[in-house]
């Protein structure tokens, strides 16, 4: 390969790899059947004789406004969870994490998955019936009884209700060691008639999520149905959901699967019964200028109870931290499937899990994340070695064939075939390929993506702290040499993220600059310049990534100048002992 095509070779070979992921389509979605017929206001599913007895509505969407905002509650009191359970329609709608605090400082609020309507970001989980043949069901207003005060890992609950004309719901709610609660929805029929009824659960989030930003990052409405992974983000699921009275965006159906949201750390979803026929909605309207998006199932055939009989199902909801074992330990446990795809490992999950699982493995042996990375990394190049040693010794008989290259330029520059020609002689007759010397660079772009997922999407490398100033490598470094590393008391990144430049980056771009000076520079004075400006333009790219990542990077460096210098120096002293 010319050596001037190298360094086109190599931004071709990084742009593929990096806009992979912006580039590849989303799993394309059926059109959904068309559903019954709801009100704007979403009311229809709890309005008596809104179904037929055999067909189950469409989804259970009801205004929020007709919930009151202070409302007799049972406390959750269990191992990693705080919250409450409003009794004023059966909901799941205030839950903190007890591990996990908004910011790094550990006297911050800790962090909510759902709250109640009135608060910042309502949102919550509910579980109710639609009713057939003019059956009284619970809705929003409802007023249920509990048997206990406190939800615990020890204390189940169970809230009911008798509904006047003989029936009584209940729910029964216990919650584990972790993020899951369990609902068991029972109906018992004290007429002397059967009755049908189609149970269903929702999620519900009454206000416009706000997303990380990151293109490589998917947030929003996620879930299995079919042993497909579909996804639909809040644009698009308004998109979608624009004109269409009832509001539904996507629809899917299964047995089992899981539904529900994900953010960047936080997931809450519904996981019904495996083994059960589901239709899975995703909604979206908006009422006085605020979005609703709700996610929600409701069973595909109906449950008829006979007279003095009972029926039950059972529903399991997920709301707390992405942990990766975690996740994988309730999708092999309780049969979810793809539930650990709840974390965004990208296109390149082949390598990015296989990188956390490794890089989780020394945390726990060393206790940091940071040093983790740093054993890392000389892993991956002691994995690579051979390869690179290969590289580095071509590029060092690349510097020392220099000359005899340009004069070569020099003796055909009006006549490029045959200078084209004579220096692939040269090639050939010192037994050099030119394209070895982008190897080395070639091999860190996916290494590189790969762990930018890790430390961007596992919420393990969350306010994960290495040294000193650094205390989350999942954000930038802190400190920003604009306004001297904090002495101006002035934050010049509000303008542009391009003027935060901290400690680390800048400790990146001189080992960057180190290495560069060991390759042979390209004969073209053009390309010589540019590539000088190569560690600077990344150095200020790298500002505003990852402090983790970034002390891969400023580490891999140099590892790299020192296995560099190591071999090139045995290859110039090899190169003058032949003469």
């Amino acid at each position: 390969m010319d050596q001037k095509r190298l360094p086109l070779f190599i931004a071709i070979s990084l742009m593929i790899l990096v806009l992979s992921e912006w580039l590849l389509p989303h799993p394309k979605h059926q059109p959904p059947p068309t559903p019954a017929p709801m009100t704007a206001s979403g009311n229809a599913s709890n309005n008596p004789g809104s179904v037929k007895a055999n067909t189950p509505t469409s989804g259970a969407i009801v205004a929020s406004a007709a919930v009151p905002a202070n409302v007799p509650r049972v406390a959750i009191d269990a191992p990693r969870m705080t919250g409450t359970v409003s009794l004023t329609g059966a909901r799941i709608d205030d839950l903190r994490l007890r591990d996990y605090h908004e910011t790094v400082d550990q006297t911050s609020p800790l962090v909510r998955t759902l709250a109640p309507a009135g608060e910042t970001d309502p949102s919550y989980v509910q579980f109710g019936w639609t009713g057939a043949d003019g059956i009284q069901v619970p809705d929003n207003t409802t007023p249920w009884a509990a048997d206990h005060d406190t939800l615990s890992q020890t204390q189940p609950i169970t809230l009911s209700w008798d509904n006047g004309h003989g029936l009584i719901f209940t729910i029964a709610l216990s919650v584990d060691e972790n993020f899951e609660f369990t609902a068991r929805q029972g109906v018992r029929n004290t007429t002397t008639k059967p009755v049908s009824v189609f149970p269903w659960q929702r999620i519900r989030r009454d206000y416009t999520p706000q997303t990380s930003g990151y293109s490589v990052l998917f947030e929003g409405m996620l879930g299995v149905g079919g042993n497909r992974l579909n996804n639909l983000d809040y644009k698009a699921a308004a998109k979608e959901a624009k004109d269409k009275p009832d509001g539904l965006a996507y629809q899917f159906t299964g047995n089992g699967g899981w539904a529900g949201f994900t953010d960047k750390y936080w997931l809450t979803v519904l996981i019904p019964d495996q083994a059960q026929p589901v239709t899975t909605n995703w909604y979206h309207l908006t009422d006085n200028a605020t979005d609703h998006f709700q996610v929600s199932y409701i069973a595909r055939d109906a449950q008829t109870i006979a007279a003095g009989a009972s029926v039950s199902a059972t529903t399991r909801v997920f709301s707390g931290a992405k942990e990766v074992r975690l996740l994988d330990r309730y999708e092999t446990r309780e049969t979810v499937p793809m539930l650990s795809y709840a974390v965004d490992w990208g296109w390149f999950f082949f390598i990015t899990k296989p990188f956390f699982y490794a890089i989780d493995f020394l945390n726990e042996l060393v206790g940091n994340f940071g040093v983790a990375i740093l054993i890392f990394t000389v892993v991956v190049k002691a994995a690579f070695f051979p390869l690179a040693s290969t590289s580095y010794r071509s590029m060092a008989k690349m510097r020392i064939l220099a000359p005899k290259i340009q004069a070569a330029r020099e003796r055909y520059k009006d006549d490029p075939p045959a200078q084209q020609k004579a220096m692939m002689e040269i090639y050939k007759v010192e037994k050099v390929n030119p394209a070895s010397g982008c190897l080395p660079m070639v091999i860190q772009i996916p290494v590189f993506f790969s762990l930018y997922k890790v430390i961007l999407v596992t919420i393990e490398m969350r306010h994960a702290p290495f040294f000193g100033w650094i205390r989350d490598l999942s954000s930038v470094d802190p400190t920003n040499v604009f306004n001297l590393f904090g002495l101006i008391p002035f934050d010049p990144s509000i303008y542009s993220h391009y003027l935060h430049l901290g400690v680390w980056p800048l400790a990146m771009g001189v080992t960057m600059w180190f290495q560069q000076k060991l390759n042979p520079p390209p004969p073209d004075p053009a390309q010589a310049r540019m590539l000088q400006f190569m560690p600077i333009i990344f150095t200020f790219m790298m500002g505003s990534f990852p402090a983790g990542l970034v002390i891969y990077w400023t580490w891999n460096n140099a590892l790299t100048i020192a296995q560099q210098t190591f071999i090139q120096r045995q290859a110039m002293r090899a190169a003058a002992a032949r003469g």
